[in-house]
């Protein structure tokens, strides 16, 4: 039966779920280019929602929670025709509808976080291309692998929100495309900072608020593990936030709005695979860890491997999510934790079995839908238009009208 309950919070979790591309996340990117740029970022964020959203409508949707199959699921539920208006999903008290629609808004904001390490230099329609692909080819694998009944869920794996599925794949395949496509001319020591550290902020902030469908909605009902994963979500991204800022007070001088919400994103990732799991204490200790770790993650990839991962996909959300996915058998055993169904040690061989062979293939896959897009449409554009700045030249429209 359908618990309007359940139903009710579930609709308010996929309406911030959505939150969190449109508009969050766009203005968290769009935020964080040059002025020239701005626009070329809102529009591969609002192309790519409406491209994942009938990909998912296609056969996304069945292949990745139909059938039983250990690798991959079957095409009975492609173009959504088992949906019906009353029917509930197998296991849960919402309409599949919902649950559908829920699933949607993953598959829309992970393809989309990946834009943040080919901004300012990639051809529009490549990003279309690499995003449906990489939808079809990598994200509907993995959901299927780990939440739709596939061999990591048989293994065990625990992935409440997102930890494995959604930010180590992002992360891993970000790496790859920046490294294939390139850095941006003037990388490293010529590249101007945020044209506007006010909506990178706000679009942070609307991140923050948009989690907690998320992850509280994860749980799939309006109970006690929703109530907990928005708690802990809450603690581990405030913490975080503190930690990246003394880091940045104590190394320059000074802590930076931008680094500051940089922080809280990366605390939010961290929490991710964990929310559903463990208690207010172990988010504090995830969100700690997560604001140092996660700050090395970027200086390690920027300034030791020389990649411009331009908005640090990698160092905040592959590193987050991973670090939080290992890390969860540890923090259970804190005050409010669930109690694992099989010993510590074990847990964490799954967890870490879970994290490397994801990140191998989403790598190997990145790579080779990258390539066949290299050698179809293309991936850069040329320098001129890298100068011009993607707004005009792929749009024909400018972010800014300035009167003299």
């Amino acid at each position: 039966m359908i618990d309007s309950g359940d139903t009710a919070w579930v609709i308010s979790a996929t309406a911030l779920v959505l939150l969190m591309t449109l508009p969050a996340l766009a203005l968290f990117y769009g935020g964080l280019v040059q002025a020239k740029n701005i626009l070329s970022v809102l529009a591969q964020c609002f192309a790519v929602a409406c491209l994942a959203s009938v990909l998912w409508f296609l056969c996304g949707y069945s292949l990745a929670f139909s059938g039983t199959g250990a690798w991959i699921g079957d095409l009975q539920a492609a173009l959504l025709g088992n949906v019906t208006r009353a029917g509930p999903h197998p296991g849960l008290k919402i309409p599949e509808s919902v649950f559908v629609m829920f699933q949607m808004t993953f598959a829309i904001i992970t393809p989309a976080l990946i834009i943040g390490a080919y901004v300012e230099r990639i051809k529009f329609c490549a990003v279309l291309l690499i995003s449906a692909l990489w939808l079809l080819i990598v994200y509907v694998p993995v959901a299927h692998w780990v939440w739709g009944g596939g061999w990591l869920a048989q293994r065990g794996v625990m992935d409440y929100a997102g930890g494995i599925v959604v930010h180590v794949t992002a992360g891993i395949s970000a790496l790859v495309i920046a490294i294939m496509l390139g850095a941006r001319h003037e990388f490293p020591h010529g590249i101007r900072p945020p044209h506007s550290p006010w909506m990178v902020m706000v679009g942070a902030s609307l991140l923050w608020v948009g989690w907690f469908g998320f992850n509280a909605g994860s749980a799939l009902s309006a109970g006690g593990d929703a109530g907990m994963a928005m708690l802990v979500t809450h603690l581990s991204a405030a913490t975080a936030t503190l930690v990246w800022m003394a880091i940045e007070w104590i190394k320059f001088g000074k802590p930076s709005l931008v680094g500051a919400v940089t922080g809280t994103i990366a605390g939010l990732a961290c929490i991710t695979p964990a929310s559903g799991y463990v208690g207010p204490g172990a988010a504090v200790l995830l969100g700690a860890l997560a604001g140092g770790v996660c700050f090395l993650g970027v200086l390690l990839v920027k300034r030791i491997m020389q990649v411009d991962d331009a908005l640090d996909v990698l160092g905040v959300h592959g590193v987050g999510g991973a670090l939080g996915s290992l890390l969860l058998p540890f923090l259970t055993l804190l005050g409010g934790g669930v109690v694992l169904a099989r010993p510590l040690a074990d847990q964490f061989a799954v967890q870490g079995t879970g994290v490397v062979v994801v990140a191998i293939w989403s790598a190997i896959a990145t790579f080779a839908i990258t390539k066949l897009t290299a050698l179809t449409i293309g991936l850069r554009v040329d320098a001129e238009t890298e100068t011009v700045g993607l707004d005009f030249a792929a749009h024909g429209e400018t972010g800014y009208h300035v009167n003299r």
